[in-house]
């Protein structure tokens, strides 16, 4: 059987190109929203624990059947979060400010009918600070069929892990490229003093506009891909949700597609950051990588990061087969069929012939430090609770610009405390003596590689850090007790005693000029 070729890029869907382009029809919208209490509290009240926890599931038969009354929230919710259509009548009572047909006209509502439905997803969103109002494109659960090639995402899986993973320490000048309907400047209005957003399509640029006038805030919204549009500017903070996906560099949909071959678009995106970043600056991405046949992915991504001289932790949380991959991507953007088949194998064949082995995922931070030799950390934590977190990572970073401002002898004269949540893990197999200890490990049970093999004299000297007694006195007592040198002791323990201080494991309580 002859594969077809592959289809075009689905036709854009009929409605405005800009919606909710009057500021006055956003402001009377989100008055509607708000008297209606469309927000992250109530909503999950009205469908009860059972139904709201099926909706974040997908499964909208439970929250359709809490929501039959005809009061305004259960339209609003009916309507945007549970893709249905509505009487009319209903929709005109549920939005007595901005009208039915005002609705229409800015592209919030389409008519089926002698009825409406959403054209839009808007729901309600929070965070530890505040609650917010997000407006995006319906995904393909909602709306049956491919999305369409300008779709705006919502919130989703990859947006919150970026979320969660940005440091939120107090910025003057933050950037948000590829802002897509704007849910990371939405996180950094509560730390930034100002936030530039940009992105590449314009359709995206309006709803983040809706967004942030619906929520109070006040965006630099940019057209452009990259760092084009900001020029020479300079941030304290810069982060990114990019159109990472690995592919061919066709763009069927702008929010994955870059347009750039292979993973081109995280490599310019890296090390393009440190020429916008101000000193000490940080930035942090989301990224996918090409792993080909044979290599170590460290290799590639270490010299993006080498490039830019940041310091730098990179974390590869996953390791996707290019088959899954595709069907993943695919799936995401509602596409079926056999031009979906022909699309998916054309993308295939292009990562075989690229000798693609497997595509990593992960998060990727850069601190400009100014260090003649920068810190470049590249870990694989893949397991439950090594979710890299905002505080994590600030943790992270100091952690390892203490390491690097002391040589040995400062870390001997440091009095060391284990953290309070550090675990002993021993395991032991028997044998004909008894039990025979094969593993001991220190463990943090959150944080991200939090984690320290050690052997019987690590056990017995980090046993002793509770911050009363210098590492170098500890070292000495445990050279005492089995004869040996105390400076050949030193030389075996500090490699793991500074890989606990980098974990998080241990934390220095002083340090003592050794020359005092």
């Amino acid at each position: 059987m002859t594969r077809p070729d592959a289809a075009p890029p689905p036709s854009a869907t009929a409605g405005p190109p800009s919606p909710l382009a009057d500021p006055a029809a956003v402001d009377a919208f989100g008055d509607d929203l708000r008297e209606a209490r469309f927000d992250a509290g109530t909503v999950p009240e009205l469908l009860g624990t059972s139904a709201h926890r099926a909706l974040g599931r997908g499964e909208v038969f439970a929250a359709e059947r809490v929501t039959r009354g005809g009061a305004a929230l259960e339209t609003l919710v009916r309507l945007f979060l549970l893709g249905l259509d509505e009487p009319a009548s209903a929709v005109a009572a549920a939005l007595p400010r901005l009208g039915a047909d005002r609705a229409v006209a800015e592209g919030v509502l389409e008519r089926a009918g002698d009825r409406l439905r959403a054209a839009l997803d808007v729901r309600p969103h929070a965070d530890d600070v505040a609650e917010y109002l997000v407006v995006s494109d319906p995904d393909f659960e909602l709306r049956p069929g491919p999305v369409r090639p300008d779709h705006v995402l919502g919130i989703g899986a990859a947006s919150l892990s970026l979320a969660r993973a940005v440091i939120r320490a107090e910025v003057d000048h933050a950037l948000d490229i590829g802002t897509g309907c704007g849910i990371q400047s939405l996180h950094l209005s509560s730390h930034a003093g100002s936030i530039v957003a940009t992105d590449t399509n314009p359709r995206a640029l309006a709803l983040a506009g809706a967004t942030a006038r619906l929520n109070g805030l006040d965006w630099d919204l940019r057209l452009g891909g990259l760092y084009e549009p900001v020029g020479t500017e300079t941030f304290d903070l810069v982060v990114s949700n990019p159109p990472f996906v690995v592919g061919p560099g066709e763009t069927r949909y702008t929010y994955r597609d870059s347009g750039m071959a292979g993973d081109e678009v995280c490599r310019a995106l890296v090390t393009g950051a440190a020429q916008r970043l101000r000193p000490g600056g940080t930035a942090q991405f989301l990224a996918n990588w090409v792993v080909r046949t044979g290599t170590d992915w460290r290799s590639r991504v270490g010299g993006w990061v080498q490039e830019t001289g940041c310091d730098a932790w990179v974390v590869q949380r996953e390791l996707a087969d290019p088959a899954e991959y595709v069907a993943l991507w695919g799936k995401d953007a509602g596409e079926t069929g056999a031009a979906a088949d022909a699309v998916a194998g054309r993308w295939l064949d292009w990562l075989q012939q690229q000798d693609v082995e497997a595509i990593g995922m992960g998060v990727i931070t850069l601190r400009r430090s100014g260090a003649d030799d920068p810190d470049v950390v590249l870990d694989e934590l893949t397991g439950p609770g090594d979710e890299v977190t905002g505080e994590e990572a600030a943790a992270f970073l100091a952690r390892r610009r203490w390491l690097r401002s002391v040589d040995d002898r400062g870390l001997l004269a440091t009095r060391l405390s284990l953290a309070p949540d550090v675990l002993l893990e021993e395991r032991s197999l028997p044998g004909p003596d008894g039990w025979t200890g094969v593993l001991r490990m220190l463990r943090r049970p959150t944080g991200p590689g939090a984690t320290l093999q050690v052997d019987e004299w690590g056990r017995s000297l980090l046993a002793g850090c509770t911050g009363l007694a210098p590492l170098g006195l500890l070292v000495e007592l445990l050279a005492g007790a089995h004869g040996l040198d105390p400076d050949a002791v030193a030389a075996a323990v500090l490699p793991s005693v500074r890989d606990g201080i980098t974990r998080g494991l241990l934390h220095p309580v002083e340090h003592t000029d050794p020359a005092a």
